[in-house]
Protein backbone atom coordinates (compact mmCIF):
# COMPACT_ATOMS: atom_id res chain seq x y z
CA UNK A 1 0.00 0.00 0.00
CA UNK A 2 1.23 3.49 -0.47
CA UNK A 3 1.56 5.56 2.38
CA UNK A 4 0.74 9.36 2.73
CA UNK A 5 4.25 10.56 2.31
CA UNK A 6 4.50 8.49 -0.97
CA UNK A 7 0.96 9.76 -2.03
CA UNK A 8 2.32 13.18 -1.04
CA UNK A 9 5.39 12.63 -3.06
CA UNK A 10 3.47 11.64 -6.14
CA UNK A 11 0.62 14.51 -6.08
CA UNK A 12 3.91 16.80 -6.01
CA UNK A 13 5.45 14.80 -8.93
CA UNK A 14 2.54 15.20 -11.14
CA UNK A 15 1.86 19.24 -9.82
CA UNK A 16 5.68 19.49 -10.94
CA UNK A 17 5.14 17.83 -14.62
CA UNK A 18 1.90 19.31 -15.51
CA UNK A 19 3.23 22.81 -14.50
CA UNK A 20 6.85 22.51 -16.31
CA UNK A 21 5.03 20.66 -19.23
CA UNK A 22 2.72 23.24 -19.60
CA UNK A 23 5.28 26.07 -19.58
CA UNK A 24 7.22 24.56 -21.63
CA UNK A 25 4.44 24.10 -24.55
CA UNK A 26 4.20 28.10 -23.92
CA UNK A 27 7.30 29.20 -24.08
CA UNK A 28 8.87 25.85 -26.33
CA UNK A 29 6.35 26.23 -29.54
CA UNK A 30 7.60 29.82 -30.78
CA UNK A 31 11.50 28.64 -30.35
CA UNK A 32 10.79 25.41 -31.81
CA UNK A 33 9.20 27.51 -34.61
CA UNK A 34 12.64 29.30 -35.10
CA UNK A 35 14.80 26.36 -34.88
CA UNK A 36 12.52 24.99 -37.98
CA UNK A 37 12.14 27.99 -40.16
CA UNK A 38 14.98 30.46 -39.43
CA UNK A 39 17.93 30.64 -42.10
CA UNK A 40 20.00 32.14 -39.29
CA UNK A 41 23.13 31.32 -38.51
CA UNK A 42 22.79 31.59 -34.84
CA UNK A 43 19.99 28.20 -35.28
CA UNK A 44 22.95 25.90 -34.83
CA UNK A 45 24.26 26.82 -31.49
CA UNK A 46 20.77 27.25 -30.37
CA UNK A 47 20.14 24.00 -30.77
CA UNK A 48 22.76 22.97 -29.44
CA UNK A 49 22.26 24.61 -26.02
CA UNK A 50 18.55 23.72 -26.41
CA UNK A 51 20.03 19.99 -27.28
CA UNK A 52 22.61 20.20 -24.00
CA UNK A 53 20.27 18.29 -21.46
CA UNK A 54 20.48 15.16 -23.41
CA UNK A 55 24.10 14.53 -22.80
CA UNK A 56 24.77 17.00 -19.85
CA UNK A 57 24.47 14.64 -16.79
CA UNK A 58 21.93 16.34 -14.57
CA UNK A 59 23.76 16.47 -11.32
CA UNK A 60 26.29 19.24 -13.14
CA UNK A 61 23.03 20.68 -14.46
CA UNK A 62 21.44 21.01 -11.01
CA UNK A 63 25.09 22.49 -9.28
CA UNK A 64 25.40 25.40 -12.24
CA UNK A 65 21.49 26.09 -12.02
CA UNK A 66 22.24 26.25 -7.57
CA UNK A 67 24.96 28.73 -8.37
CA UNK A 68 23.09 30.46 -10.61
CA UNK A 69 20.01 30.41 -7.72
CA UNK A 70 21.50 30.64 -4.68
CA UNK A 71 22.52 34.23 -2.67
CA UNK A 72 25.54 34.92 -4.75
CA UNK A 73 24.30 33.79 -8.21
CA UNK A 74 23.00 36.58 -10.76
CA UNK A 75 19.33 35.03 -10.90
CA UNK A 76 19.36 34.54 -7.21
CA UNK A 77 20.29 38.41 -7.01
CA UNK A 78 17.06 39.24 -9.56
CA UNK A 79 14.54 37.31 -7.70
CA UNK A 80 15.83 39.13 -4.38
CA UNK A 81 15.85 42.12 -5.63
CA UNK A 82 12.36 41.61 -6.91
CA UNK A 83 11.16 40.65 -3.23
CA UNK A 84 10.88 36.67 -4.73
CA UNK A 85 13.36 35.36 -2.39
CA UNK A 86 15.90 32.82 -4.01
CA UNK A 87 15.01 29.89 -5.87
CA UNK A 88 16.68 26.68 -4.47
CA UNK A 89 14.47 24.12 -2.04
CA UNK A 90 11.53 25.27 -3.07
CA UNK A 91 8.78 24.55 -5.98
CA UNK A 92 9.33 27.32 -8.08
CA UNK A 93 13.20 26.75 -8.11
CA UNK A 94 12.10 22.74 -9.27
CA UNK A 95 10.01 24.54 -12.13
CA UNK A 96 13.03 26.57 -13.44
CA UNK A 97 15.31 23.34 -13.01
CA UNK A 98 13.01 21.09 -14.30
CA UNK A 99 11.92 23.36 -17.27
CA UNK A 100 15.43 23.98 -18.59
CA UNK A 101 15.86 19.57 -17.94
CA UNK A 102 12.94 18.80 -19.93
CA UNK A 103 13.19 21.01 -22.60
CA UNK A 104 15.01 19.13 -25.44
CA UNK A 105 12.48 16.79 -24.65
CA UNK A 106 9.02 19.16 -25.47
CA UNK A 107 11.55 21.13 -28.19
CA UNK A 108 12.61 19.06 -30.78
CA UNK A 109 9.44 16.72 -31.32
CA UNK A 110 7.56 20.24 -32.32
CA UNK A 111 10.46 21.77 -34.18
CA UNK A 112 10.63 18.23 -35.85
CA UNK A 113 7.21 18.27 -36.84
CA UNK A 114 7.61 21.81 -38.02
CA UNK A 115 10.22 20.75 -39.99
CA UNK A 116 8.29 18.35 -42.05
CA UNK A 117 5.56 20.09 -43.07
CA UNK A 118 7.48 21.88 -45.40
CA UNK A 119 6.98 24.67 -47.77
CA UNK A 120 4.42 24.45 -49.72
CA UNK A 121 1.03 24.44 -47.12
CA UNK A 122 2.70 27.72 -46.25
CA UNK A 123 2.95 29.17 -49.81
CA UNK A 124 -0.49 28.48 -50.83
CA UNK A 125 -1.71 29.69 -47.59
CA UNK A 126 0.23 33.01 -48.22
CA UNK A 127 -1.07 32.98 -52.20
CA UNK A 128 -4.13 33.08 -50.66
CA UNK A 129 -4.00 36.32 -48.45
CA UNK A 130 -3.24 34.41 -44.96
CA UNK A 131 -1.45 36.85 -42.71
CA UNK A 132 2.38 35.48 -41.15
CA UNK A 133 0.32 34.61 -38.07
CA UNK A 134 -2.68 33.14 -39.60
CA UNK A 135 -0.37 30.78 -41.41
CA UNK A 136 1.35 29.32 -38.58
CA UNK A 137 -2.34 29.44 -36.26
CA UNK A 138 -4.60 27.91 -39.34
CA UNK A 139 -1.62 26.04 -41.10
CA UNK A 140 1.63 25.12 -38.94
CA UNK A 141 0.03 24.12 -35.85
CA UNK A 142 -2.95 21.71 -36.99
CA UNK A 143 -0.37 19.69 -39.05
CA UNK A 144 2.07 19.74 -36.50
CA UNK A 145 -0.57 18.43 -33.99
CA UNK A 146 1.37 14.56 -33.75
CA UNK A 147 4.39 17.13 -32.97
CA UNK A 148 2.56 18.37 -29.59
CA UNK A 149 1.20 15.21 -28.56
CA UNK A 150 4.94 13.55 -28.39
CA UNK A 151 5.98 15.99 -26.76
CA UNK A 152 3.71 16.61 -24.25
CA UNK A 153 3.86 13.27 -23.22
CA UNK A 154 7.69 13.18 -23.19
CA UNK A 155 7.87 16.16 -21.35
CA UNK A 156 5.77 15.25 -18.50
CA UNK A 157 6.88 11.91 -18.54
CA UNK A 158 10.33 12.84 -18.58
CA UNK A 159 10.00 15.53 -16.08
CA UNK A 160 8.40 12.33 -13.33
CA UNK A 161 11.32 10.97 -13.72
CA UNK A 162 14.16 13.36 -13.10
CA UNK A 163 16.43 12.95 -9.98
CA UNK A 164 19.85 14.46 -9.91
CA UNK A 165 18.42 18.02 -10.48
CA UNK A 166 15.43 17.62 -8.41
CA UNK A 167 17.79 16.52 -5.89
CA UNK A 168 20.60 19.35 -6.43
CA UNK A 169 18.42 22.22 -6.62
CA UNK A 170 14.94 21.22 -4.14
CA UNK A 171 16.78 18.76 -1.78
CA UNK A 172 14.64 16.98 0.18
CA UNK A 173 11.45 18.98 1.97
CA UNK A 174 8.20 16.70 2.56
CA UNK A 175 5.30 18.52 0.48
CA UNK A 176 7.47 21.13 -1.07
CA UNK A 177 10.31 19.70 -3.00
CA UNK A 178 10.37 15.77 -2.13
CA UNK A 179 9.15 14.56 -5.80
CA UNK A 180 8.80 10.98 -6.40
CA UNK A 181 12.35 10.01 -7.44
CA UNK A 182 14.05 11.53 -4.10
CA UNK A 183 10.76 9.86 -2.02
CA UNK A 184 12.34 6.26 -3.65
CA UNK A 185 15.73 7.17 -2.76
CA UNK A 186 15.56 7.56 0.75
CA UNK A 187 13.48 4.52 0.93
CA UNK A 188 16.25 3.12 -0.33
CA UNK A 189 18.80 4.43 1.65
CA UNK A 190 16.78 3.54 4.62
CA UNK A 191 16.67 0.09 3.40
CA UNK A 192 12.73 0.53 3.24
CA UNK A 193 12.07 -1.65 0.60
CA UNK A 194 8.71 -2.69 1.47
CA UNK A 195 7.80 0.96 1.30
CA UNK A 196 9.93 1.63 -2.00
CA UNK A 197 7.95 -1.79 -4.19
CA UNK A 198 4.76 0.00 -4.42
CA UNK A 199 6.07 3.48 -4.85
CA UNK A 200 8.16 2.04 -7.82
CA UNK A 201 5.54 -0.15 -9.36
CA UNK A 202 3.00 2.91 -9.33
CA UNK A 203 5.51 4.79 -11.05
CA UNK A 204 6.12 1.88 -13.39
CA UNK A 205 2.87 1.61 -14.44
CA UNK A 206 2.41 5.42 -15.06
CA UNK A 207 5.15 5.17 -17.44
CA UNK A 208 4.22 2.82 -19.18
CA UNK A 209 0.37 4.02 -19.86
CA UNK A 210 1.89 7.67 -20.93
CA UNK A 211 4.14 5.72 -23.54
CA UNK A 212 1.45 3.33 -24.16
CA UNK A 213 -0.75 6.48 -25.10
CA UNK A 214 1.93 7.73 -27.68
CA UNK A 215 2.58 4.19 -29.35
CA UNK A 216 -1.22 3.91 -29.31
CA UNK A 217 -1.68 7.22 -30.94
CA UNK A 218 1.10 6.79 -33.20
CA UNK A 219 -0.11 3.50 -34.96
CA UNK A 220 -3.74 4.57 -35.15
CA UNK A 221 -2.50 7.85 -36.59
CA UNK A 222 -0.59 5.29 -39.20
CA UNK A 223 -3.03 3.11 -40.10
CA UNK A 224 -5.60 6.38 -41.03
CA UNK A 225 -2.73 7.89 -43.15
CA UNK A 226 -2.61 4.12 -45.07
CA UNK A 227 -6.64 4.36 -45.80
CA UNK A 228 -6.28 7.93 -46.62
CA UNK A 229 -3.88 6.73 -49.45
CA UNK A 230 -5.42 3.89 -50.70
CA UNK A 231 -9.10 5.69 -51.37
CA UNK A 232 -6.97 8.26 -53.28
Amino acid sequence: MLTPENMAAIKLSLELAACVTLILLIFGTPLAWWLARSESSWTAPVGAVVALPLVLPPTVLGFYLLLAMGPSGYLGQLTATLGLGTLPFTFSGLVVGSCLYSLPFVVQPIQIAFQSIGNRPLEIAAILGASPIDRFITVALPLAKPGFLTATILGFAHTIGEFGVVLMIGGNIPNETRVVSVQMYDHVEALAYDQAHPLAAAMVLLSFLTLLVLYFYQKVRGRAKTNFGVSI
